[in-house]
């Protein structure tokens, strides 16, 4: 439920896991374990790499694929999993060796991902739980005894991972919503994991469904966050129009009976219909959805808080967005579309905080 976890940003399980299940051929799963600096991605980031030279997901913006896909190869080769390091801190980048000038480092844990193997049912068990709005543990073991490295799965409900100060670690990230570092030693080697906490992703609500609404979809979709689009008028809450959205047609007026809204990380309402954007605004206005939007100009926002009455209060202090969307001089359906996500996602990432209206107009 929105409020009891932290959100993710980075969507790159779920694209894995669906390369995995499709993929006929030997896998590697690239995991980054530690960061130092200035790096493109950081730890927890993941890149799938397969023998006939297919790549899903990126680590870095290109500057050492090439590199670690050699490393791959041989991982392939013997079947044992391994770290490889990167560091671009030096002037010359001689590990790079193409002078990327990201003046950062970073090591990844490269293990085997064939179908059926450990790591592949420890991102598919992540993934499941994912899917039904709870969030995961993954301990990535990069340090210690031969055959001990690798991407455990842990819950709270499921099997402990191994070693005590392991599940302890688990434990931990699991309550306090954040990853952390397992040590202990095993036959007089020390051992390391990195244990990640996994939030689902945000889920948005997007009311209304006309022809501006697709591009907003598409692009939130892009970015995999959980879509449901609702609209009262058929010939609009066609699924066929969203791909990889749910659709839901209703009324307005039934949006919170039909729709868990506390599931919801923020809603977008963009009906092009005063009436129904009313009624989307007083349903969300009693929900305990964090971010709401509303797409128009101000005077078509004040109005619509006039009309609601006393229950637009509960929309002041930033909650309520309007007009929705970051000022990128956006004068397009796509750009709109764009403006309205870019807003969406810094909220999510925590870089929006100002709220925009404090009082109820009047009319």
């Amino acid at each position: 439920m929105v409020g009891t976890h932290a959100l993710r940003l980075d969507t790159s399980l779920e694209l894995l896991v669906e390369r995995l299940e499709v993929a006929t051929g030997a896998c590697v799963l690239a995991t980054i374990v530690n960061t130092v600096g200035s790096t493109y991605r950081k730890a927890g980031a993941r890149m799938l790499l397969e023998a006939d030279g297919r790549l899903t997901g990126l680590l870095s913006g290109g500057c050492f694929e090439h590199d670690l896909r050699e490393h791959a190869d041989r991982m392939l080769a013997t079947g044992v999993p391994h770290v490889v390091s990167y560091d671009a801190r030096g002037d010359d980048d001689l590990v790079f060796g193409i002078g990327a000038g990201c003046e950062g480092a970073m090591r990844i844990l490269l293990e085997p991902a064939a179908r059926g193997s450990r790591a592949t049912a420890a991102l598919q068990a992540a993934a499941a739980l994912l899917a039904r709005d709870e969030p995961a543990v993954l301990a990535v073991v990069h340090a210690g005894v031969a055959g001990s490295l690798g991407t455990r799965f842990w819950c709270h409900r499921c099997s402990d991972p191994g070693e005590p100060e392991l599940v302890a670690a688990c434990r931990a990230a699991a309550a306090n919503k954040t990853a952390t570092v397992a040590q202990w030693q095993e036959a007089g080697v020390d051992c390391q994991a990195w244990v990640q906490f996994v939030a689902p992703s945000p889920r948005v609500l997007v009311c209304g469904a006309g022809p501006d609404v697709e591009p907003v979809v598409a692009q939130l979709h892009a970015l995999r966050f959980q879509v449901t689009v609702v609209d009262h008028r058929a010939a609009y809450a066609d699924p066929a129009r969203f791909p990889g959205a749910q659709v839901s047609l209703g009324p307005a007026a039934t949006v919170a009976e039909r729709i868990p809204l506390e599931r919801y990380f923020a809603a977008v309402v963009m009906s092009h219909h005063l009436a129904s954007d009313a009624k989307y605004l007083t349903a969300l206005s009693a929900s305990p959805l964090p971010h709401i939007g509303l797409l128009g100009p101000r005077n078509r926002r004040d109005r619509l808080l006039a009309d609601i009455g006393p229950v637009a209060a509960a929309l002041l202090g930033g909650r309520l967005r309007g007009p929705v969307g970051l000022d990128i001089g956006a004068v397009t359906p796509e750009a709109i579309a764009l403006a309205i996500v870019a807003e969406v996602h810094s909220l999510a990432a925590g870089r929006l905080q100002v709220p925009r209206e404090r009082t109820i107009p009047s009319r």
